[in-house]
């Protein structure tokens, strides 16, 4: 019989069969958060339709979400760190099911966006927290490691089959259905929650750091901003300028404040890790060129072949029958032989992908296109657990919040970058046929090529002697600072 977890249990006394528990709640928590990135793509055509809304619009609807989402995930994963993970992320499970009432309910497509960025702020507090969670909970390195592929799996098959449930709950019920579906599925994890997960914090207490987390909005936002709406102000416009000006000024106080604080919100640190660095940067190139890929595709299947949402959600099928199939055995591959083969199929196969897709047209037969479509699942489904892996391996797990969280950072800013650089151009052929949206949307694919040759260079770069070297230097570094930190707490010296 399945008893209430007490909350002075440790991570490390749970039986196998409570570990695996607590893993499975983070993985649904994993589940809502992801898919919401991908399962509105497919309402987009919809939610313009009965909203009135632009392209500018429809990118804002996806990018409101994963811009909060890469904007605070540090700052929520260091703060669940400091006064309990298992709180904070029953905190954002609240929220989060808050937003997504609000989004199920909002009146007009100003209301929605508003609504996804609440939806959004409690998405922050759970996908780094539970990659946390998870990582204490499987003190054991080659047990955590399986347990950070499964849960590297389930983030890529959110993503994958978010198109496809998207479809049929659209057709069936209305856009306002990829909403409702959240709140039930939320319910029942914040009870799980208090349940089976046990509390737990980091060894020591990381600083608030206000000044770096408003450098990091002034990055992400200046950027994201400029490019979704340079197609309606132009790239020579002062606000477009200015918010690039913004953008690199904020991104040279990132490098000189944050260098120089004892406990920042961006532990540059961990970047002298070749694996850590290189795990950012694919993350940002995979999820980049994945949010293309859902972004441009949704519309052509809806809006240049006249496909029903339904319809066009199981053309993406492929997509994420590859990814249960694949994210699970590369995984295992992962914790037996390391990340340098699925990286490097991953990118191989996401630039072949966006090759591939650069001969698409309104009249290309289905079976052609669905046979590009599997090259994105094989690039999905390979690239998820070996960044997650790479993210925290060999780092003390006093890191494993920031480091989580900076990986997550690299996927949402990637998906964010992605909707809004392919929503930029293709906006303006949306309305003028399909041949003029299948022309534009060539540049797409040729940014997704290139995507995927970094990712295949990042993998091979990143696994060698040398890289592996600089992350075990960069473990003892962090290790000399936290004896250095006890060594003044035990004197009682104010850290």
């Amino acid at each position: 019989m399945t008893t209430s977890m007490p909350l002075k249990t440790t991570p490390g006394e749970l039986s196998r069969r409570r570990r695996l528990l607590v893993l499975a709640v983070c993985c649904a928590s994993m589940v809502v958060v992801v898919m919401d990135i991908s399962i509105v793509n497919v309402a987009l055509p919809a939610i313009r339709l009965d909203l009135h809304a632009s392209v500018s619009g429809l990118q804002w609807t996806v990018d409101a979400y994963t811009l909060v989402l890469a904007g605070f995930m540090v700052l929520t994963g260091s703060t669940a760190d400091r006064v309990g993970r298992r709180r904070i992320f029953q905190v954002g499970l609240a929220v989060f099911g808050l937003g997504s009432l609000l989004c199920s309910l909002a009146p007009s497509i100003g209301w929605l966006i508003t609504a996804r960025a609440l939806q959004a702020v409690g998405g922050t507090m759970l996908n780094p927290v539970a990659m946390a969670i998870v990582a204490t909970t499987f003190p054991d390195r080659a047990e955590r490691a399986r347990a950070i592929g499964v849960f590297g799996a389930v983030s890529g098959l959110s993503l994958g089959l978010g198109p496809i449930l998207g479809g049929a709950l659209v057709d069936g019920f209305g856009w306002r259905s990829v909403f409702w579906i959240n709140v039930p599925i939320v319910a029942v994890a914040i009870v799980c929650t208090a349940l089976f997960v046990p509390e737990s914090r980091a060894a020591r207490a990381r600083r608030f750091d206000p000044v770096g987390q408003i450098l990091v909005i002034l990055v992400l936002g200046g950027v994201v901003y400029a490019i979704v709406e340079s197609g309606r102000l132009g790239w020579t416009s002062p606000v477009i300028l200015g918010l690039l000006a913004v953008a690199v000024l904020g991104a040279l106080g990132i490098l000189g404040y944050e260098s120089r604080r004892v406990d920042p919100l961006l532990e540059l640190r961990l970047f002298r890790s070749v694996p850590f660095s290189s795990a950012i940067l694919t993350a940002l190139f995979a999820l980049c060129g994945f949010g293309a890929f859902l972004f441009v595709t949704t519309l052509y299947l809806q809006n240049v072949r006249g496909m029903s949402a339904l319809t066009a959600g199981l053309c993406l099928l492929p997509v994420g029958v590859l990814i249960v199939m694949l994210s699970p055995l590369t995984g295992r591959l992962v914790g037996s032989r390391g990340p340098r083969l699925p990286l490097v199929v991953s990118g191989a196969a996401l630039a072949l992908g966006g090759g591939a897709s650069i001969w698409l047209g309104p009249a290309t037969p289905l079976p052609a296109v669905l046979a590009v479509y599997l090259l994105f699942g094989i690039a999905q489904g390979t690239v998820n657990p070996p960044i997650t892996n790479s993210a925290v391996s060999g780092m003390p797990v006093s890191m494993a919040g920031v480091a989580t969280s900076l990986a997550s950072t690299g996927r949402q800013t990637g998906i964010t970058l992605g909707v809004a650089i392919s929503g930029t151009i293709v906006g303006s052929a949306l309305g003028r046929g399909g041949t003029a949206f299948t022309g534009a949307a060539r540049g797409v694919w040729w940014l997704v090529l290139g995507l995927g040759v970094g990712v295949l260079v990042l993998g091979l770069l990143s696994t060698g002697r040398w890289a592996l070297g600089t992350a075990g230097r960069a473990a003892e570094l962090f290790e000399e600072v936290e004896r250095g930190a006890d060594a003044v707490r035990h004197e009682g010296v104010p850290g």
